[in-house]
């Protein structure tokens, strides 16, 4: 466990970071309050399990190996992000709603993971870059996988905590456009940071 604290480390920094699952999260407390953006969150942990999997078992490198699959995932990715941006630029204030809105879902939350480039960068510079448990592949990785889940639920937390900080801000017309589109183009920017 010589590394561990160099992984914890660039795992709070990785996971913690401004990204699409961050800024959706804030935006999601931040419009529907901490109770109502739950099953989003675990969605996007879930999710963020399923990519640590795919990438410690090495098959994200073997689907973007096929060739033509790298440019579909992009687009499908991207147009991913530009929905989730429209959906949160245009949502409408809260006072407006009366609670009638729909909060984000489990299944959002697991679509967003597995379409996001930025984790799956995270998760290959993590897994290739510490070796917490040396000459033991699969405890490494049980190890690794374990250490991440907890930074993640951690981190997603506290930025859906941070949003639902914001919700009376979402009840002023004018203040909830302005902040919607701000988190749309943070949104944006990340994608296209994270495509870079």
């Amino acid at each position: 466990m010589d590394g561990l604290s160099g992984f914890l480390l660039a795992a709070l920094a990785l996971a913690g970071s401004p990204g699409p699952a961050t800024l959706s999260l804030t935006a999601t407390g931040a419009a529907f309050g901490t109770w109502r953006g739950i099953a989003y969150l675990a969605g996007i942990v879930v999710g963020m399990v399923a990519v640590m999997a795919a990438v410690a078992a090495g098959l994200v490198g073997l689907l973007m190996a096929v060739p033509g699959v790298t440019p579909v995932v992009t687009v499908l990715a991207a147009a991913y992000f530009l929905y989730l941006a429209w959906r949160i630029a245009m949502a409408p204030p809260l006072a407006d709603d009366h609670g009638q809105r729909r909060a984000p879902t489990f299944v959002a939350g697991l679509a967003l993971s597995l379409v996001n480039p930025k984790g799956y960068a995270a998760m290959a510079a993590l897994y290739s870059g510490f070796v917490l448990v040396p000459n033991r592949l699969g405890t490494d990785i049980a190890v690794k996988m374990a250490v991440l889940t907890l930074i993640i639920v951690a981190v997603n937390v506290a930025w859906l905590l941070a949003g639902a900080g914001l919700t009376r801000f979402f009840r002023d017309p004018r203040s909830n456009r302005l902040i919607n589109v701000a988190f749309a183009v943070l949104l944006v920017a990340s994608v296209v940071l994270a495509f870079l």
